[in-house]
């Protein structure tokens, strides 16, 4: 069975869903096709910079969840090898683009608010592609179950392991040898934490925790674990008791929320990225397919903008997209329909292009910079040691909210 479709976007996570949410707020209708079964809510948790807010705001969600997620005062930044506190920034201060607006939304919330704002049957769930092919000017999915989708245009947002960026001839992420776990433990009363993103760095481990409102607080650990640590993911409950005896001389009452996670409330998973050089060389697009999220840039975790600049891509992939299809549908013809559709495709490739153009040097940018900040945040060694808590906390700290203060633009088009 074959199935013509405007626009196909594969995964219906964050990138996903913002870029069809950004069409529909255009009046372009997608399909957006998941391959589980439900909205994949992987990693609990994520740190909403100010760059994020901007596009939740261009997509029309961020108010409903400002109302659910309290906002963040600062960081503060702590040694785990002296327990000593070693930098605080607060968020008060403004940037070229506005507000220091920091948050810890929980990811279902995040993609429940996306997704309800879509169309009834804009998401095919359980429909996992296993095939590209070409026809003509338009691009053949097809699907585990027999299904074929004649796309106009078809956007890769199926994250690391991305079959669209494949087709278009990108490398599989790299492995960088670290793993992170994340967790979210939800307290029956109040938690009592400040709202202060925290983190502590020392002997070769970040661990941090963030509260995401009253009751729930979101938790990570990154470090290179040896080939007898990694058996450790099997079994989630040695893996936490590991993790609270490497914390290291952190407050007792950031160790209670490890303490606190039940043991299907936390995951663990080796990080990956792609090469910054990639981005610079690779087919960002190509005719009219093209790719967003982490499909286009995976990175590491180390300054928070994985789902961040996600949402980015969605805003500004929806802008693009859309000036090509509504251009399309002004000049359309009947009588010139071979003729139109090739003048169609012209658009769609100029207007991904463009999309291209403008997400190149941001995700280049984003994920050199989480590289270097991994690089001297995991070091370990008495001499980095000191830099680190001495002299290079608060750059490190700093970078964060130079690489969030960052502006997608409005979904309007002109």
């Amino acid at each position: 069975m074959e199935i013509v479709e405007d626009v196909v976007i594969v995964g219906a996570g964050i990138s996903g869903l913002a870029t069809s949410l950004g069409l529909h707020r255009l009046g372009i209708r997608s399909l957006v096709l998941e391959s589980s079964d439900s909205l994949r809510t992987t990693g609990f948790a994520l740190t909403t910079w100010p760059n994020a807010w901007k596009a939740l705001d261009a997509l029309g969600i961020g108010d409903s969840l400002r109302q659910q997620h309290v906002t963040l005062d600062g960081n503060v930044t702590s040694s785990r090898i002296t327990g000593l506190q070693t930098f605080q920034m607060s968020f008060d201060a403004k940037g070229k683009h506005g507000d220091h607006e920091v948050r810890c939304v929980k990811r279902n919330l995040l993609l429940e608010a996306l997704a309800n704002e879509l169309p009834n049957g804009t998401i095919r769930f359980s429909s996992k592609v296993v095939s590209i092919d070409e026809s003509g000017l338009f691009k053949l999915v097809h699907l585990a179950d027999g299904t074929v989708l004649k796309a106009k245009v078809l956007v890769g947002c199926d994250g690391v392991n991305s079959l669209v960026a494949k087709w278009l001839g990108f490398k599989q992420p790299a492995f960088t040898g670290r793993s992170a776990v994340r967790g979210y433990a939800n307290f029956k009363s109040s938690h009592g934490f400040d709202p202060l993103f925290m983190q502590h760095f020392g002997n070769g481990i970040r661990s941090g925790a963030i509260p995401c409102d009253d009751k729930n607080v979101y938790w990570f650990i990154t470090w290179s674990p040896s080939s007898q640590e990694k058996e450790l993911e099997e079994n989630p409950g040695q893996l936490k008791q590991y993790m609270l005896s490497k914390l290291g001389k952190i407050p007792d009452k950031v160790k209670a929320v490890v303490e606190n996670t039940e043991l299907d409330a936390f995951v663990s998973a080796p990080l990956r990225y792609r090469h910054p050089w990639d981005i610079l060389w690779g087919n960002i697009s190509k005719g009219n397919v093209c790719v967003a999220g982490d499909a286009l840039h995976p990175m590491t975790p180390d300054i928070g903008q994985g789902g961040c600049a996600a949402l980015e891509d969605g805003v500004v992939l929806a802008r693009c997209l859309g000036e090509a299809l509504l251009k399309s549908s002004r000049h359309e013809t009947k009588d010139k329909a071979g003729e139109e559709g090739k003048e169609e495709y012209e658009r769609i490739e100029t207007g991904l292009k463009k999309y291209a153009t403008e997400r190149r040097w941001r995700s280049f940018d984003l994920i050199s910079t989480a590289l270097v900040v991994g690089f001297f945040q995991e070091s370990d060694g008495k001499i980095m040691n000191f830099l680190r808590d001495k002299y290079l906390a608060p750059i490190l700290a700093g970078l964060l909210l130079k690489k969030s203060d960052f502006d997608c633009g409005k979904l309007s088009i002109s």
